[in-house]
């Protein structure tokens, strides 16, 4: 009897020293996604409209007409000599509250005169110069939302940093001046209009990045050296420049117009193949017309449209469609960037899990910055942990990108839409996943707290 006893208690304490068996965590459903080549309203890209300013411009055509970009020259021909009046600036402020009123942003340039070249207009003094940064200093952060990048201005004819009245075209001046206006406007790229300025500043492009300098070009395409863009000394030097900008705009704004037609450099094949090297973001809609024409007559105009900036479209996605209450939602995207450029600008990204019958929201920020997601393929995953107090019932999972600025935040306008079918929500700016169902009874370990986060 003891013998049997003893096998009886030895029998349960190895059974009571058996491992658990293993939570079965939910089983990944993989979705595919259907990409589109129709157009997209996405912020900071494509081509731009101009204007000048100051006036009483109204901004409503720009989204109208397919865009979501306007450049604003702004002339300051009038105080050359003198402070700006307060006038003045109040109407500039009101020029930005319609350009945030009809959901755009603006490429931003101020000059004292429209050239021409050689025998250009006056510029103003660098003294001048300088007190002007300082009284739109105040100005310039208050509208930071819906300015999408500077060009630097100021100096010269057009305010392009050439043929300056006052001295200016050297590198101390241009210098100080930058560097006044890249502090008055710390949150946004400043472009300066030729390669040779930036890289004597910055020799190495990542420094130049760093300082939120970058480049446009006025001549884009229009003869060997872009019109002396790409020229040092009379010494052609665009193997250089595109050499050095090729790196510099994998991170910062490329823009700005063509303006000579220049076959067969200006024709459509080199002209993507340039503005593929040099990651371009945006041009200008209304110059050059005769290149405009030639790229509409050569067939490409609808490729440089589509690819201007970022075009993200989803590829794939994997998740489980069912998880508990303070489960966990593991989730796998992979993205293509058929674009010619990343994403310049704060976009942070954020994934959000909203009831279908929108009695619950719940949102949480990816620590992974989309400006990352350069042409080609891009993938992240993330493990979630699901609200313990969540409602059960059906969630739409959605990937969030809206404007960087709290005040454009909620604005569905701002956001960055993917390039599929069928993912978009137009009302709060979403590109929608798919579907998965909250419930008590879905497999998987369970963690307390009351948020949706990242489970590191």
């Amino acid at each position: 009897m003891r013998q049997i006893l003893a096998f009886f208690l030895l029998t349960s304490l190895l059974m009571g020293c058996q491992p658990a068996s293993p939570v079965l965590e939910p089983d990944i459903v993989n979705h595919t996604y259907t990409a589109s080549d129709a157009p997209l309203l996405n912020p900071e890209r494509g081509f731009f409209t101009p204007y000048e300013l100051p006036s009483p411009a109204g901004f409503s055509s720009v989204r109208i007409t397919g865009k979501t970009l306007a450049h604003l020259n702004i002339r300051l021909d009038d105080w050359r000599e003198t402070d700006l009046p307060a006038d003045v600036l109040a109407a500039l402020d009101s020029n930005f509250a319609d350009v945030r009123a009809e959901g755009v942003k603006a490429i931003i340039r101020f000059a004292y005169n429209q050239g021409p070249y050689p025998d250009s207009k006056p510029d103003a003094s660098k003294a001048q110069i300088l007190r002007h940064i300082e009284q739109l200093t105040a100005l310039l952060q208050k509208n930071t939302d819906v300015i999408a990048w500077v060009e630097a201005g100021f100096i010269g004819a057009w305010g392009e940093w050439h043929t300056s009245t006052h001295g200016l075209d050297n590198l101390t001046d241009k210098r100080e001046i930058l560097n006044a206006l890249t502090a008055a406007i710390p949150d946004r790229y400043v472009q300066v209009r030729y390669p040779a300025n930036i890289i004597e500043m910055f020799p190495k492009p990542e420094d130049a990045a760093k300082a939120h300098v970058a480049h446009h070009n006025d001549c884009f395409l229009s003869s060997e050296t872009d019109v002396g863009t790409c020229e040092r000394d009379g010494e052609n030097t665009i193997a250089r420049d595109q050499a050095y900008l090729a790196e510099l705009t994998r991170f910062t704004p490329m823009s700005g117009e063509t303006c000579a037609p220049n076959p067969p450099r200006s024709d459509c094949a080199t002209a993507i193949q340039e503005m593929e090297l040099l990651h371009f973001s945006a041009l200008n809609e209304a110059y050059h017309k005769g290149i405009l024409r030639s790229w509409e007559e050569g067939g490409c105009m609808a490729e440089i449209t589509s690819r201007l900036g970022y075009r993200l479209s989803l590829t794939s996605a994997g998740f489980n469609e069912l998880v508990k209450p303070g489960g966990a939602l593991h989730l796998t995207v992979t993205l293509q960037n058929s674009g010619f450029a990343p994403i310049i600008n704060q976009h942070p990204l954020y994934v959000v899990l909203t009831a279908q019958d929108g009695s619950a929201r719940h949102e949480v920020k990816l620590e992974l910055d989309p400006r990352t997601w350069e042409p080609g393929t891009a993938a992240f995953d993330t493990t979630l942990h699901i609200p313990a107090n969540a409602v059960e019932g059906e969630y739409q999972l959605a990937l969030w990108l809206p404007d960087g600025t709290g005040s454009l935040k909620n604005d569905p306008r701002y956001a960055v839409r993917f390039a599929n079918e069928n993912v978009w929500d137009e009302a709060t700016g979403s590109n929608l996943l798919g579907v998965i169902q909250i419930d008590q009874d879905a497999g998987g370990s369970v963690q307390r707290g009351n948020e949706l986060k990242v489970i590191p």
